[in-house]
């Protein structure tokens, strides 16, 4: 396989070329009819508005095994569908796009046949190639069987980066594409009906919602409080791993952006007050009832308590690449060194954890470590809530 550490791009072949002079150009260009003529016959049309503000997406598959998709009237990306589709009963055969390279290629002939200097990969994995004009995406049947004949899905020839933005192939994702729910009369973005309907993909477990961000449940109360400029919420889609960004603002119209993972981390999370300026009586209650962020040491540890009994999540090294984190129960003695010695008791105690690391059965922290427990899902996730907000808390405790 070609090392990932050397640099450069590969020079896309002659073949390959009308491909990538078609990236970035409109449908009527010169350059995008060259291409649908090449993938030859009529093709089958498709469009859906993605997000909000929308874009339109535009597919066009052709029965050769050829896909363009467009973002309003730019070519994003060329697919040559490999394995036969629905609408492409024999999948594309590869050789008058790149020659002596069948459709049952490895990924080592195919970076070879494209004597490409830098193999990268994106994602769960998915690896692609930086080339001159764009990057060419190489999608395999069971994900990692790269060294299987026969195996190779899909080649795609696209503008963007994979992995710094979302797969403009999954614009028609079946689990996802569908929650934004808009006004038949305005077409506007029907706020609480999106919401209801993200509600129901939630509880099926379609998408999952990042902790980190405002809980869907809190999205309208905080928005309508008005205490905030702008509330977010953050889901994963289970199927083609895009984050959706629903997002309230309280001078502007809403937004809803499919991101990739590395998009939507560099989103601004602002600070929530504290759920006594919004919540009703029931979310305040369900609030008390809940984990709670009490201190923290950046980078080290936090602790929170629930109806009195205080909790240490303490991070541990596993390797000097890699490092896990645990939850302890403060014992009796461990919570009167708390109270009589304050945060120096912590940070001893959570050296201790990491000198003596949980993960291995015969540490003394290993049976008391809540994270390994049959309930460790559901703690990461109310510690998770618990410490999200911990910096509006210090701020109001120094100020």
């Amino acid at each position: 396989m070609v090392e990932q550490v050397r640099r450069g791009t590969a020079t896309p072949p002659a073949t390959m070329q009308p491909l990538f002079d078609a990236l970035g150009q409109g449908e009527q260009d010169s350059t995008v009819r060259r291409l649908i003529a090449l993938f030859g016959g009529d093709p089958a049309v498709s469009e859906r508005r993605v997000g909000e503000p929308a874009t339109t997406s535009r597919r066009l598959r052709f029965p050769s095994g050829g896909e363009i998709i467009l973002h309003d009237d730019v070519v994003m990306a060329a697919l040559l569908h490999v394995t036969p589709t629905a609408w492409a009963p024999e999948g594309v055969d590869l050789r008058p796009w790149l020659p002596r390279v069948s459709r049952r290629a490895t990924f080592d002939q195919l970076v070879g046949a494209l004597k490409a200097k830098r193999a990268r990969f994106a994602g769960m994995g998915v690896p692609y190639l930086p080339v001159e004009g764009g990057h060419i995406r190489l999608d395999f049947t069971d994900g990692r069987g790269w060294k299987t004949p026969g195996n190779l899905s899909a080649l795609a020839v696209t503008l963007s980066e994979p992995g710094r933005s979302v797969r403009p192939d999954d614009d028609d994702c079946p689990t996802c594409s569908d929650l934004l729910v808009r006004d038949g009369a305005t077409d506007q973005l029907d706020v609480e009906r999106t919401v209801q309907a993200l509600d129901t993909a939630l509880t099926s477990n379609l998408i999952l919602e990042d902790l980190h961000w405002v809980r869907l449940a809190d999205l309208l109360p905080l928005h309508m409080s008005e205490l905030m400029e702008r509330v977010e919420s953050q889901l994963t889609c289970t199927s083609c791993r895009r984050i959706l960004c629903f997002t309230l603002h309280r001078d502007s119209p809403p937004t809803a952006q499919y991101l990739s993972l590395d998009e939507a981390r560099r989103h601004r999370l602002e600070l929530i007050p504290p759920v006594e300026l919004w919540g009703d009586p029931a979310r305040i209650a369900a609030e008390a009832a809940a984990m709670q962020y009490v201190d923290h040491e950046p980078g080290a540890w936090f602790l929170v308590q629930q109806q009195g009994v205080l909790y240490l999540q303490a991070r541990y090294n596993l390797s000097s690449m890699v490092d896990d984190s645990a939850l302890i129960r403060l014992d009796h003695d461990e919570t009167e060194d708390y109270r009589s010695g304050g945060r120096d008791s912590l940070a001893a105690l959570a050296r201790q954890i990491n000198s003596d690391p949980p993960h291995r059965e015969q540490s003394r922290f290993h049976s008391r470590d809540l994270f390994r427990g049959p309930d460790a899902r559901r703690l990461r996730d109310e510690v998770s809530v618990a410490i999200v907000n911990h910096t509006w808390l210090a701020q109001e405790r120094s100020s």
